[in-house]
């Protein structure tokens, strides 16, 4: 394995919720480069070999492992065998690629993702998917108060586009911004971050 390659051994992406009930026709016109962004950020993590954890939202249709808003409400997204649940094509895992179900908003409560990225000694944790004020947001801030380092790629996220910016805009303390073109280019920072919360 290449030095380069190397630096990238404590990152991982999480891909959260980039399937059809999370996306709108407003979102298209807000986000324009949205498919393409994800494309390259899928890509340029294949290359640098980042592992990649896709986080998909599905529930059972007998509202068995619905949340109780959700029940209240009498629907949910992401009913398993529906349209909605799909899996956009841009998004799509490769083999080998952990894919991690999930009923709640904020993917940690899922106890398979902190083992996994136990396991694999995971320190800096990348976040994009739908949508930056929900999923995006709850699963960045529970990362944080795990002890992980965060980065959001804001250009591979999508929302409402005030929630977007608002999101963004007001949580600096919780996660780093970055973009899918200023990856490389950041890594040498967050390496320094790192090696800062390094135990002697």
């Amino acid at each position: 394995m290449s030095e380069s390659v190397r630096k990238w051994d404590p990152f991982v992406l999480l891909l959260i919720d980039v399937q059809r009930d999370f996306w709108s026709a407003d979102m298209s016109q807000a986000f324009p480069d949205y498919q393409n962004n994800v494309r390259a950020l899928l890509a340029n993590c294949r290359q640098a070999q980042i592992d990649i954890v896709h986080l998909r939202a599905r529930f059972r249709a007998d509202e068995s492992d619905w949340m109780v808003k959700y029940k209240l409400l009498g629907h949910v997204p992401c009913v398993e065998g529906t349209q909605g649940s799909e899996v956009f094509p841009f998004a799509n895992e490769l083999p080998g690629e952990k894919v991690i179900t999930k009923q709640t908003f904020d993917g940690f409560q899922n106890p398979e993702l902190q083992l996994y990225l136990r396991e694999n000694k995971k320190r800096f944790i990348l976040v994009a998917g739908l949508v930056t004020s929900v999923c995006v947001l709850l699963t960045a801030a529970h990362a944080a108060q795990r002890g992980y380092l965060v980065g959001i790629v804001e250009d591979c996220c999508g929302d409402e586009p005030d929630a977007h910016r608002q999101t963004l805009e007001r949580y600096p303390f919780i996660f780093c911004r970055t973009k899918v073109d200023q990856i490389s280019s950041d890594l040498e920072g967050w390496l320094s971050d790192l090696s800062k919360l390094e135990v002697e």
